[in-house]
């Protein structure tokens, strides 16, 4: 491991968690007019935002992990593609976090702890497919999360509707390039504790 690649993960670690994220794509545009919220819907809206922002953290973490890890230039190439876009999706949650006047988890330096060691280990101790299946799993249960979201979150919020929904595509199509680049099938157990540990982080993250 070189100290360069050191410098750069703890570069990624210091901007996602303090840094103002920049996304290199426009925000998301509803095809139609939001419509004014109640305070409740605002709430809601907001805690659903903020659970999404946590899982952008969440995918910094795990890609820096992975990529750090990772033997292959060109699928630590990949790896990098697909955080640059969650970069994007890191900075739209956070736009409209501060567009529903609340804030992210205040847990996001512990969540982003627990990604990276996961990304770091799954690359390190079971190789680059055992990596790549990660990414796979994690980004099947991000887009079942994300469905689960357009069907809570408030009618009348058609701008977090249409981030969540690019959001989506972009997961599936990050689901699709692991696959393609040869992530093999995890084991049932590991399945269901990662769905067990995302199940802990949205239930927190929703009201910290």
């Amino acid at each position: 491991m070189s100290l360069n690649a050191l410098i750069l993960a703890a570069d990624s670690a210091l901007r996602t968690l303090w840094a103002e994220p920049r996304a290199s794509r426009p925000t998301p545009q509803a095809a139609t007019a939001e419509l004014v919220m109640s305070d409740a819907e605002r709430r809601e809206a907001a805690a659903l935002m903020r659970v999404n922002h946590v899982g952008e953290v969440c995918a910094q973490a795990l890609y820096t992990g992975q990529a750090l890890a990772c033997q292959d230039p060109a699928l630590r190439a990949k790896l990098a593609e697909a955080s640059r876009e969650e970069t994007d999706h890191l900075a739209w949650t956070k736009q409209r976090l501060d567009d529903l006047n609340d804030r992210p988890s205040l847990l996001n330096p512990l969540w982003y702890a627990g990604a990276f060691a996961i990304g770091y280990a799954a690359g390190k101790l079971g190789g680059d497919k055992v990596s790549l299946s990660f990414v796979v799993e994690t980004e099947r249960q991000v887009e079942a999360h994300l469905q689960s979201h357009m069907d809570r979150l408030p009618a009348a919020d058609s701008t977090s509707r249409a981030i969540v929904a690019q959001m989506k595509a972009d997961e599936i199509a990050h689901a699709q390039m692991a696959q393609k680049a040869g992530a093999v099938e995890l084991p049932g157990p590991v399945k269901a504790l990662m769905q067990s540990a995302a199940k802990v982080m949205t239930t927190v993250a929703h009201r910290v």
